[in-house]
């Protein structure tokens, strides 16, 4: 596969703030890269260089082999970009919105009808064609962001948080678009903070934290990376804390987290029988409604990662 997105040493500083440091990342043809991390890990930083808006302080960054800061112009026919917010477009209707940023691509004539056309049928936006842009919900404009993007038929996407406070169906809706995307050939680099969506959608993620890349490469490798043991789901009706420090202090437990309520058992790596578990309990007088083997997934792995329990 060609490499598409490559950076070397790719740093951004603001004064004494590292807000990326010495990133090296490869995506390639037609991956559906996710990329993930908290709050101010730099990805937004990472997408806006990539997207050629923002100025490495060292390192360098290419898509299709050219390179950013020096190459932008041949770049950004090459790119569709779609910030985690909307601007405000208050006068223009959708069908007006698009033509618009058509014409910004020198498309022009029937050109320009057709794409638009393509781009609203592809988004599922045509029945707003004659809706005004700032009365769309934030579902519609983020897709309605997608269809912008698409009208010069870029190579490459960057999505910065494209499902971000998004309603259940619209989540659905946005995924199923980028599933159709994927189809499309298209390569796709997104960040998200709803790790199972992207489990669902990407080949491979990477994962960063406060600057640095921890991980890069498929997610199912991520997850055999970071799984140490055996974790075991479970609720008690009642008396949680203490359930908690009895099973803590049992051989072969190697850590006790709650999470939504349940308690969640991380067994040593070569323990593989958790029947004491119910044991100890319904003999200390606790009433289990709730006992079952968690399955590792992206959510998970990217906690233990970002936990730093992986070196």
């Amino acid at each position: 596969m060609a490499t598409v997105i490559k950076t070397v040493n790719l740093t951004k500083r603001y004064g004494s703030l590292i807000a990326l440091s010495n990133l090296n990342l490869t995506i390639e043809e037609n991956d559906c890269f996710g990329f993930i991390g908290p709050n101010g890990a730099g990805k937004s930083t990472t997408i806006k260089i990539l997207a050629t808006l923002l100025q490495p302080t060292w390192g360098e960054a290419r898509i299709c082999d050219h390179v950013i800061g020096y190459q932008s112009r041949l770049i950004r026919p090459l790119i569709g970009y779609v910030p985690d917010y909307f601007g405000s477009y208050e006068d223009m209707v959708v069908q007006e919105y698009l033509e618009f940023f058509a014409a910004t691509y020198n498309i022009n004539g029937i050109g320009r009808t057709k794409v638009v056309n393509d781009a609203l049928e592809l988004t599922d936006l045509g029945y707003k064609r004659d809706s005004l842009v700032d009365a769309l919900s934030r579902g519609m404009k983020q897709r309605l962001s997608i269809a912008r993007v698409l009208l010069h038929n870029p190579k490459v996407l960057l999505l910065d948080e494209p499902a971000g406070n998004l309603d259940p169906r619209a989540r659905i809706e946005m995924r199923e678009l980028l599933k159709q995307l994927q189809r499309m050939g298209k390569t796709i680099l997104i960040s998200s903070h709803i790790l199972p969506e992207l489990q669902d959608l990407c080949n491979k993620v990477g994962i960063i934290e406060r600057g640095e890349l921890l991980f890069s490469g498929p997610w199912t490798d991520l997850i055999k990376q970071t799984q140490t043991g055996t974790i075991v789901r479970l609720a008690v009706q009642s008396r949680q804390d203490e359930a908690a420090q009895l099973l803590a202090g049992q051989p072969g437990v190697q850590h006790v987290s709650t999470d939504n309520g349940c308690l969640l058992v991380t067994l040593a790596g070569q323990v593989r029988d958790y029947s004491f578990i119910p044991q100890r309990l319904i003999a200390q007088g606790f009433n289990l409604t709730l006992l079952q083997e968690q399955q590792a997934n992206l959510e998970t792995a990217f906690m233990q990662l970002t936990r730093g329990i992986v070196q």
